[in-house]
């Protein structure tokens, strides 16, 4: 079982993105941190890193479900989605799978509503073009 749901796209970079967060946004999901990877280990490690983006998307309504069931859920959220640009050019859209990630957790009811997180996840990387 793969712990991500990924898609190659037929975009650049930069609009991947923009399509990324506007995919997340039509399935409820708001993006709480924007991390660009390339640009940190630039500055804090002096290195060039391709096109690397990491989008910390949060479905409040799906969240607080989630806590409501495990308290300490929260360690494993927001949703790592990341769109990242390969040495050829191409650029891919990944998302993590939820049902993997929470595997380790001994409880039904939350296994239920990672496979809808997931399922909506799914819908997301397959907006993009």
């Amino acid at each position: 079982m793969s712990y991500h749901l990924s898609k190659m796209v037929g975009l650049g970079f930069d609009a991947a993105v923009d399509a990324t967060i506007a995919a997340l946004q039509a399935e409820g999901f708001g993006v709480l941190t924007d991390i660009d990877v390339a640009d940190t280990m630039q500055k804090k490690l002096g290195v060039a890193f391709r096109p690397y983006r990491i989008l910390g998307a949060c479905n409040p309504r799906m969240a607080h479900e989630a806590l409501k069931l495990e308290d300490k859920v929260g360690t494993m959220l927001p949703c790592n989605v990341i769109v990242q640009q390969h040495d050829d050019g191409s650029v891919e859209v990944s998302a993590i799978d939820p049902v993997t990630s929470m595997q380790g957790i001994d409880n039904p009811e939350l296994a239920r509503l990672a496979g809808t997180v997931r399922d909506m996840l799914r819908s997301v990387v397959n907006r993009i073009a």
